[in-house]
This record gives structure tokens, C-alpha cells and sequence, in this order.
């Protein structure tokens, strides 16, 4: 267990004593989401590359959700000014998927460098850079909430465009770029 996770399971567990000893389980509840939020994108993060591991974790557009290897669930509460989108660009496998699984889904191209662009629906470039693609054949993407994006992918003379949004309930897992 890294470092970090297991200064966040520490801080759970105080909060849990907390919540035990003094009856105010709403107001230290409140308190630990906001703690967590802080590191949250580092824990999916580590999901993601496989540095930590689950029974399953899977992200929806507002929260982590964690079955741990003994069974227990925890549930994270995701930025409120940012969105976790991962998109796996392919050529020739994929699978449908709605809300992405840190622990489950797999694309095909795995460890490849891609050209990405993305600008937001009034033009703005948020993303012009290339970016490689985890293990787990996937790019992982935090971006602002409440948007219309439009993004083209480019890999080895291949490319794809389309649009996707980061809206409440919006789906978390983009398997549907098919570079041609």
C-alpha cells in the first residue's frame, strides 16, 4: 500500500472515531468528502495503472466507487469543477461501456503515443499535446464540468473526430473513436 492511500485510510479511520465518539456523523462526514476530494484524482490515478488495487472501482460522473478486496464498499465524492473522462481510441476491437472501470475495462491500444486535440463548444483549446495511452489501453482526461467538447485523435496517420460533453450523468467511458 503506497504512502498516500495509507494516510487516507488513516484519516478515514479517525473520522470513523470521530463520528463514533461524538454523535456529529453529518458534520465530520461533510468534512472527510472534502478531504478526500483533495487526492481523489491521485487515487484514480493509481486504480488506473494498476499501483492499487481493488475487487472493482469504477467512476460515474460524480463519484469513485471502491469494492475493496474484502468486500467493503467506499464510496469518493469527485471534484466539483472537474469532470474524469477516459476515452480508448481503437482500430479494430472495443467494447460498449457507460461508466468506466478503473479495475475492468481494457482497450486495444495499449502504450501508444497519441495526438490529441480538444477545444471546448465557444473554440477554446483545452487540450493540444500528445499523450500516451496506460496499460489499460486508455487516456485519462479531467476536464471542466457542464461542457461540449469537440476532439480529434490522431495516431500513425489514423484519425477520429467527435464530440462528447461533461455533464451530470454524462457517461465517464468513451470506447466509441474509431481511427480510420
Amino acid at each position: 500500500m503506497n504512502t498516500k492511500l495509507k494516510m487516507l485510510v488513516t484519516t478515514l479511520f479517525g473520522v470513523i472515531l470521530l463520528v463514533a465518539c461524538n454523535g456529529e456523523s453529518e458534520k465530520v462526514e461533510n468534512t472527510a468528502v472534502k478531504a478526500e476530494a483533495e487526492d481523489i484524482k491521485e487515487l484514480v490515478h493509481d486504480y488506473s495503472v494498476r499501483n492499487v488495487t481493488a475487487k472493482s472501482a469504477s467512476i460515474t460522473s460524480e463519484q469513485l466507487l471502491v469494492t475493496d478486496n474484502e468486500g467493503n464498499n467506499q464510496v469518493y465524492e469527485l471534484p466539483e469543477d472537474e469532470f474524469f473522462v477516459s476515452i480508448a481510441p481503437y482500430i479494430n476491437e472495443t467494447h460498449s461501456c457507460e461508466n468506466h472501470s478503473l479495475t475492468g475495462c481494457q482497450g486495444e491500444l495499449v502504450n501508444e503515443q497519441f495526438d490529441i486535440y480538444i477545444e471546448d463548444s465557444e473554440g477554446n483549446i483545452i487540450v493540444d499535446e500528445t499523450l500516451e495511452s496506460q496499460g489499460n489501453g486508455f487516456i485519462d482526461l479531467w476536464l471542466p464540468r457542464e461542457q461540449m467538447y469537440h476532439i480529434k485523435i490522431e495516431l500513425e496517420g489514423k484519425t477520429v473526430e467527435s464530440e462528447f460533453s461533461t455533464f451530470e450523468n454524462d457517461g465517464t467511458c468513451i470506447t466509441t473513436m474509431q481511427l480510420i
